[in-house]
C-alpha cells in the first residue's frame, strides 16, 4: 500500500479549471491510509490536488505508516500549511470540484458544523459548502454518542456528506489494500470521479 508514496513528485501542473481540482484535507484520526491512497489515485487520475495537512495526521501518519510527511506532501501538487488563512483554498474564487477530508476527526467536523472554521481545513470547507460545491467527510469515529450523532447531523443539514469509511464486503476483497481501494473509489464516485477501483454491484462487464 502506498508504494507510490516514496517517487518524487512531479511539479507539473495537470490541465487547469475548477472541474479538474479537488481539495483533499487529512486530519488526524486514525486511518491516515486513506487520505494518502486518495491522492495516488488521483494524481494517477489527473486530478489537481490540493493539500492541507494538519499537525495531528503528521503525528498519525508515523504511528500508522513507514512514510513521511514528505512523502504523502509530494502526492499533491499544491501544499498549504493548515495555519495559512490566505491560502487560495481559503476564498470561494478559487474554483475547485469540491473537497474531501480523508480521514476527517470529530474535531474537524464540529468546527465546519458550527462555522467556528479555526484552521485552513475548516475554512476551506466553510467555503466549499457556501460555494455550494460537494463536501465529503469519511468520519473516522466509533462508537459514536449523541454529542457526535447530532454534530454529523448538523454538517449534513448544511450540506456536508457524510461518508464514514465502512469496508463493504460483497466485493470479496482479498487484503486490507483491496478494503482501502473500494472505500477510497465509492468516495471518489461522489464526486463523479471514476478511478476503476469499485466493484460495482451486480454490475456486468459487456
Amino acid at each position: 500500500m502506498a508504494k507510490s508514496a516514496s517517487r518524487k513528485s512531479s511539479r507539473t501542473t495537470p490541465p487547469q479549471g475548477g472541474n479538474n481540482r479537488l481539495i483533499v484535507g487529512i486530519s488526524g484520526a486514525s486511518g491516515i491510509i486513506y487520505g494518502v491512497r486518495m491522492l495516488e489515485v488521483l494524481r494517477e487520475a489527473g486530478i489537481e490536488t490540493h493539500l492541507i495537512m494538519s499537525k495531528s495526521a503528521e503525528i498519525t501518519l508515523a504511528y500508522e505508516t513507514k512514510l513521511k510527511v514528505k512523502d504523502v506532501k509530494a502526492l499533491a501538487h499544491v501544499v498549504y500549511a493548515n495555519t495559512d488563512i490566505a491560502a487560495a483554498v481559503s476564498s470561494g474564487s478559487f474554483k475547485t470540484r469540491g473537497m474531501i477530508i480523508a480521514p476527517c476527526s470529530i474535531r474537524t467536523v464540529s468546527e465546519i458544523a458550527t462555522g467556528v472554521t479555526s484552521s485552513l481545513m475548516s475554512r476551506a470547507a466553510d467555503v466549499v459548502l457556501k460555494e455550494r460545491r460537494r463536501l465529503v467527510l469519511m468520519v473516522r469515529e466509533s462508537p459514536l454518542h449523541t454529542g457526535h450523532l447530532r454534530t454529523l447531523t448538523a454538517a449534513s443539514e448544511i450540506g456536508a456528506i457524510i461518508a464514514p469509511p465502512l469496508p463493504a464486503f460483497y466485493s470479496q476483497p482479498k487484503s486490507i489494500d483491496d478494503i482501502v481501494d473500494h472505500t477510497v473509489g465509492r468516495a471518489l464516485d461522489l464526486f463523479d470521479i471514476d478511478v476503476g477501483l469499485v466493484k460495482r454491484w451486480r454490475q456486468e462487464s459487456p
